[in-house]
């Protein structure tokens, strides 16, 4: 949908142009969508903070960055956010609450589906094994036990298809 709008400038110009405006603005409960994949690394930072918090206001992802930028770059950042579809807000009095829009289970294995293609060539061996080789993350002899109990269970459920 495009709207007509008017800049009138100092010098009394006017200048008319269109504005397109999505049609989601205009509806009470706009059509979810699933968020777009691309994060930068503070855009990932904000998303944990939300994430770890279950929802945040902007003072408080602020507080909870490491090496803090301003205030007005946490907002824009969670207006951008919110634009990908990442984040929702709630007025909260004069304050925005920012929760996330998608279940923090699915966000893993979305997160988890785009590492593996772009990193391992889509192989669940190849990752585990980078997983396995990285010292400071080598698993413990009962995380090893317990993933053995899962390695176990996906081949009997692999069997019984």
């Amino acid at each position: 949908m495009n709207l007509r709008v008017v800049n009138i400038h100092q010098s009394g110009e006017i200048s008319p142009h269109a504005v397109h405006v999505p049609p989601s603005l205009f509806l009470e409960h706009p059509v979810p969508r699933f968020p777009d994949s691309t994060l930068s690394r503070r855009e990932r930072q904000i998303m944990d903070i939300i994430y770890r918090r279950g929802r945040a206001t902007a003072a408080e992802v602020l507080d909870d960055l490491p090496d803090p930028p301003t205030n007005d770059a946490v907002r824009a950042a969670l207006r951008l956010l919110e634009a990908k579809g990442h984040v929702q807000h709630e007025q909260d009095g004069p304050r925005y609450v920012y929760l996330p829009t998608v279940p923090r289970e699915a966000a893993r294995q979305s997160a988890l589906r785009h590492l593996m293609r772009t990193f391992f060539n889509g192989s669940p061996e190849q990752m585990v094994s980078a997983l396995f080789e990285t010292e400071d993350v080598r698993p413990s002899g009962e995380q090893l036990d317990r993933l053995a109990e899962l390695i176990e269970k996906v081949r009997k459920e692999e069997e019984e298809k």
